[in-house]
């Protein structure tokens, strides 16, 4: 398989909208469960799985779920990793992410620091990815120690965006956190954002309907993460219509 970066970044330069399917094995009734709906996913045509979640996915049952997944799937297997202890070897990629709106050191470059040996170790490719998180937060939010940014006030998002460009980050991921009871960042943000940047602009959290994904991809998003959506006993079908709702013109 091809570097994960170029296969993303090919569909980027074509301006071809991607669906990454987020798989938090915690988060199921069982493995085998997190293992089919990744599965189905791949089928219905996502782009990519990411395997992570805040609180506890590594070791072993991240071993399991991944090595599992790739034996099910032909697309780049990418950890969204939660602490230092969420690598694995049977991993395409990493989100090498620093959280860049925590007021903690340790989530902006020490766990970067810590986990970079063991990474390049492993042979895993990093992806640089500039994650800021927005209102509500959720489990990232708390667990991040972030500065949490207000829904009404995409142009600190944007400010933030475009400091992590100059930096270096190859991807910007704006997050509500898992669920967000008040759903998916404001259409206006995201556009905000999106004209701040040139580089692929990822939008997580909260997008829970096909209809839903269009808009955000209309508004500027590049990639979702679908999460909780797809968490559900959805069948291909269902699936599909999401994958169908970015990618159709």
């Amino acid at each position: 398989m091809a570097k994960t970066y170029d296969i993303i970044m090919e569909k980027f330069n074509k301006g071809e909208k991607q669906l990454f399917s987020l798989i938090d094995p915690l988060d199921y009734p069982s493995i085998d469960k997190a293992i089919a709906t990744a599965k189905d996913s791949y089928e219905a045509g996502a782009d990519a799985i990411l395997i992570g979640g805040s609180l506890g996915v590594q070791g072993e049952i991240l071993d399991t779920v991944a090595k599992r997944i790739k034996e099910n799937v032909s697309i780049p297997v990418i950890l969204f990793p939660g602490n230092i202890a969420t690598v694995t070897r049977f991993a395409d990629a990493i989100y090498f992410m620093s959280l860049i709106n925590s007021r903690n050191p340790y989530w902006i470059t020490r766990a970067q620091m810590l986990s970079a040996p063991v990474i390049k170790q492993m042979k895993i490719e990093m992806l640089p990815v500039a994650y800021i998180v927005v209102e509500p937060g959720g489990t990232v939010g708390w667990v991040g120690d972030v500065d949490i940014i207000p829904r009404a006030k995409p142009k600190i998002a944007a400010a933030f965006a475009m400091a992590a460009e100059a930096l270096g980050f190859k991807f910007i991921l704006t997050d509500t956190g898992s669920n967000p009871s008040d759903g998916h960042i404001p259409l206006e943000f995201i556009s905000t954002v999106k004209k701040s940047i040139s580089i692929p602009y990822i939008v997580a959290g909260g997008i829970r309907t096909p209809e839903q994904a269009k808009s955000v991809v209309k508004a500027g998003a590049d990639i979702i993460q679908i999460g909780t959506a797809f968490e559900a006993d959805l069948k291909k079908e269902k699936m599909k219509q999401f994958v169908d709702a970015i990618k159709k013109k």
